[in-house]
Protein backbone atom coordinates (compact mmCIF):
# COMPACT_ATOMS: atom_id res chain seq x y z
CA UNK A 1 0.00 0.00 0.00
CA UNK A 2 3.32 2.63 0.84
CA UNK A 3 4.71 1.48 -2.24
CA UNK A 4 1.67 1.99 -4.23
CA UNK A 5 0.93 5.50 -2.69
CA UNK A 6 4.85 6.84 -3.65
CA UNK A 7 4.54 5.56 -6.69
CA UNK A 8 1.36 7.59 -7.50
CA UNK A 9 2.89 10.35 -5.59
CA UNK A 10 6.34 10.21 -8.22
CA UNK A 11 4.12 9.63 -11.14
CA UNK A 12 1.98 12.80 -10.71
CA UNK A 13 5.00 14.85 -9.74
CA UNK A 14 6.83 13.23 -12.90
CA UNK A 15 4.41 14.06 -15.33
CA UNK A 16 3.74 17.56 -14.01
CA UNK A 17 6.95 18.32 -14.10
CA UNK A 18 7.14 17.47 -17.63
CA UNK A 19 3.98 19.65 -18.32
CA UNK A 20 6.12 22.26 -16.78
CA UNK A 21 9.72 22.09 -18.57
CA UNK A 22 7.72 22.35 -21.95
CA UNK A 23 4.88 25.12 -20.62
CA UNK A 24 7.04 27.51 -18.44
CA UNK A 25 8.58 31.30 -20.04
CA UNK A 26 11.24 31.59 -18.30
CA UNK A 27 14.10 29.01 -19.11
CA UNK A 28 15.45 29.00 -15.85
CA UNK A 29 12.34 27.90 -14.37
CA UNK A 30 11.91 25.10 -17.30
CA UNK A 31 15.37 23.89 -15.97
CA UNK A 32 14.47 23.99 -12.39
CA UNK A 33 11.38 21.37 -13.73
CA UNK A 34 13.42 19.04 -15.66
CA UNK A 35 15.89 18.58 -12.23
CA UNK A 36 12.26 17.71 -10.57
CA UNK A 37 11.41 15.28 -12.94
CA UNK A 38 14.59 13.89 -12.22
CA UNK A 39 14.91 13.29 -8.80
CA UNK A 40 10.93 11.54 -8.95
CA UNK A 41 12.25 9.24 -12.12
CA UNK A 42 14.92 8.38 -9.86
CA UNK A 43 12.68 7.58 -6.85
CA UNK A 44 10.48 5.66 -9.15
CA UNK A 45 13.80 3.36 -10.36
CA UNK A 46 14.08 2.85 -6.32
CA UNK A 47 10.31 1.79 -6.49
CA UNK A 48 11.37 -1.22 -9.23
CA UNK A 49 14.32 -2.24 -7.19
CA UNK A 50 17.07 -0.39 -9.84
CA UNK A 51 19.03 1.63 -7.50
CA UNK A 52 21.62 2.05 -9.63
CA UNK A 53 19.98 3.48 -12.41
CA UNK A 54 18.58 5.81 -9.38
CA UNK A 55 21.72 6.74 -8.65
CA UNK A 56 23.06 7.55 -11.82
CA UNK A 57 19.83 9.50 -13.03
CA UNK A 58 20.83 11.79 -9.91
CA UNK A 59 24.51 11.54 -10.19
CA UNK A 60 25.19 12.29 -13.97
CA UNK A 61 21.69 13.85 -15.18
CA UNK A 62 21.12 16.01 -12.28
CA UNK A 63 24.68 16.83 -11.17
CA UNK A 64 26.32 17.26 -14.41
CA UNK A 65 23.60 17.72 -17.33
CA UNK A 66 20.79 19.75 -15.73
CA UNK A 67 22.94 22.12 -13.86
CA UNK A 68 25.20 22.46 -17.03
CA UNK A 69 21.81 22.91 -18.72
CA UNK A 70 21.11 25.70 -16.34
CA UNK A 71 24.79 27.12 -16.02
CA UNK A 72 24.43 27.80 -19.86
CA UNK A 73 20.95 29.54 -19.73
CA UNK A 74 22.05 31.62 -17.03
CA UNK A 75 25.58 32.61 -18.25
CA UNK A 76 24.22 32.86 -21.84
CA UNK A 77 22.53 36.48 -23.11
CA UNK A 78 19.86 34.64 -25.23
CA UNK A 79 16.39 36.74 -26.48
CA UNK A 80 13.83 33.93 -26.05
CA UNK A 81 11.49 36.35 -27.46
CA UNK A 82 13.05 36.21 -30.90
CA UNK A 83 13.30 32.58 -30.47
CA UNK A 84 9.48 32.41 -30.04
CA UNK A 85 8.55 34.83 -32.88
CA UNK A 86 9.08 31.94 -35.33
CA UNK A 87 6.27 29.51 -33.19
CA UNK A 88 3.54 30.23 -35.15
CA UNK A 89 5.55 29.82 -38.44
CA UNK A 90 6.48 26.38 -37.81
CA UNK A 91 3.46 25.46 -35.64
CA UNK A 92 1.92 22.82 -38.55
CA UNK A 93 5.06 21.63 -39.10
CA UNK A 94 4.94 20.74 -35.02
CA UNK A 95 1.28 19.34 -35.07
CA UNK A 96 2.17 17.11 -38.15
CA UNK A 97 5.11 15.34 -35.82
CA UNK A 98 3.08 15.35 -32.66
CA UNK A 99 -0.08 13.56 -33.82
CA UNK A 100 2.16 11.02 -35.77
CA UNK A 101 3.72 10.41 -32.74
CA UNK A 102 0.79 9.98 -30.98
CA UNK A 103 -0.55 7.40 -32.69
CA UNK A 104 2.46 5.50 -32.96
CA UNK A 105 1.99 5.62 -29.15
CA UNK A 106 -1.23 4.16 -29.09
CA UNK A 107 -0.52 1.44 -31.62
CA UNK A 108 2.59 0.31 -29.06
CA UNK A 109 0.20 0.63 -25.93
CA UNK A 110 -2.89 -0.93 -27.55
CA UNK A 111 -0.29 -3.99 -28.63
CA UNK A 112 1.28 -4.51 -25.21
CA UNK A 113 1.18 -6.45 -22.82
CA UNK A 114 2.89 -7.55 -19.39
CA UNK A 115 3.92 -11.02 -18.86
CA UNK A 116 2.83 -12.96 -15.53
CA UNK A 117 6.24 -13.77 -14.53
CA UNK A 118 7.39 -10.16 -14.67
CA UNK A 119 6.17 -9.09 -11.01
CA UNK A 120 7.94 -12.17 -9.61
CA UNK A 121 11.35 -10.59 -10.81
CA UNK A 122 10.70 -7.05 -9.79
CA UNK A 123 13.12 -5.80 -7.17
CA UNK A 124 14.02 -9.12 -6.76
CA UNK A 125 18.15 -9.54 -6.10
CA UNK A 126 20.05 -11.63 -9.08
CA UNK A 127 21.40 -14.58 -7.62
CA UNK A 128 24.79 -16.27 -8.62
CA UNK A 129 25.71 -19.55 -7.27
CA UNK A 130 24.27 -19.77 -3.28
CA UNK A 131 25.29 -15.60 -2.62
CA UNK A 132 22.75 -12.73 -3.56
CA UNK A 133 24.20 -10.06 -5.35
CA UNK A 134 22.37 -6.61 -5.40
CA UNK A 135 22.00 -4.93 -8.95
CA UNK A 136 25.07 -2.75 -8.34
CA UNK A 137 27.35 -5.42 -7.83
CA UNK A 138 25.63 -7.87 -10.77
CA UNK A 139 25.72 -4.69 -13.24
CA UNK A 140 29.57 -4.38 -11.96
CA UNK A 141 30.24 -7.84 -12.30
CA UNK A 142 29.41 -7.61 -15.55
CA UNK A 143 30.34 -4.90 -16.92
CA UNK A 144 33.94 -5.32 -15.56
CA UNK A 145 34.03 -8.78 -16.98
CA UNK A 146 32.48 -9.48 -19.68
CA UNK A 147 32.05 -6.37 -21.09
CA UNK A 148 35.78 -4.92 -19.59
CA UNK A 149 36.76 -3.95 -23.49
CA UNK A 150 33.85 -2.61 -24.48
CA UNK A 151 33.90 -0.23 -21.28
CA UNK A 152 37.66 0.44 -21.96
CA UNK A 153 37.47 1.48 -25.41
CA UNK A 154 34.12 3.79 -24.57
CA UNK A 155 36.28 5.43 -21.68
CA UNK A 156 39.28 6.15 -24.36
CA UNK A 157 36.56 7.42 -26.95
CA UNK A 158 35.13 9.91 -24.57
CA UNK A 159 38.31 10.59 -23.47
CA UNK A 160 39.59 11.31 -26.90
CA UNK A 161 36.23 13.53 -27.40
CA UNK A 162 37.17 15.98 -24.50
CA UNK A 163 40.57 16.46 -25.41
CA UNK A 164 39.82 17.47 -28.83
CA UNK A 165 36.95 19.95 -27.32
CA UNK A 166 39.23 21.34 -24.92
CA UNK A 167 41.81 21.76 -28.34
CA UNK A 168 39.06 23.24 -30.81
CA UNK A 169 38.09 25.96 -27.93
CA UNK A 170 41.27 26.88 -26.34
CA UNK A 171 42.44 29.89 -27.59
CA UNK A 172 45.69 32.24 -26.56
CA UNK A 173 45.56 35.49 -25.65
CA UNK A 174 48.57 37.66 -27.36
CA UNK A 175 50.36 39.56 -24.35
CA UNK A 176 49.77 36.91 -22.09
CA UNK A 177 52.33 35.57 -20.30
CA UNK A 178 52.58 31.30 -19.81
CA UNK A 179 54.21 28.73 -18.27
CA UNK A 180 56.68 26.66 -20.21
CA UNK A 181 57.69 23.86 -18.12
CA UNK A 182 60.32 22.35 -21.01
CA UNK A 183 61.83 25.48 -20.82
CA UNK A 184 62.11 26.61 -16.79
CA UNK A 185 63.67 22.84 -16.26
CA UNK A 186 66.10 23.34 -19.25
CA UNK A 187 67.40 26.29 -17.11
CA UNK A 188 71.01 26.14 -15.22
CA UNK A 189 72.84 28.15 -13.13
CA UNK A 190 75.17 30.25 -15.25
CA UNK A 191 71.99 31.18 -17.18
CA UNK A 192 69.31 31.16 -14.61
CA UNK A 193 71.09 33.88 -12.51
CA UNK A 194 73.36 37.53 -13.32
CA UNK A 195 75.70 39.26 -11.01
CA UNK A 196 75.77 42.45 -11.61
CA UNK A 197 78.71 44.50 -10.45
CA UNK A 198 76.59 47.61 -8.57
CA UNK A 199 78.77 50.76 -7.71
CA UNK A 200 78.32 52.45 -4.33
CA UNK A 201 75.89 54.76 -4.21
CA UNK A 202 74.64 54.09 -7.42
CA UNK A 203 71.85 51.75 -6.69
CA UNK A 204 70.28 49.42 -9.63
Amino acid sequence: MISAAFFYLFSAVVVASGFMVISARNPVHAVLFLILAFFNSAGLFVLLGAEFLAMILVIVYVGAVAVLFLFVVMMLDVDFAELRAGFIRYLPVAATIGIVLLMELIVVLGGWAISPELKKTVASPFTQGTSELTNTQAIGNVLYTKYVYFFEVAGLILLTAMVGAIILTLKHKEGVKRQNVAKQTARRPDTAVEIKQVKPGTGL
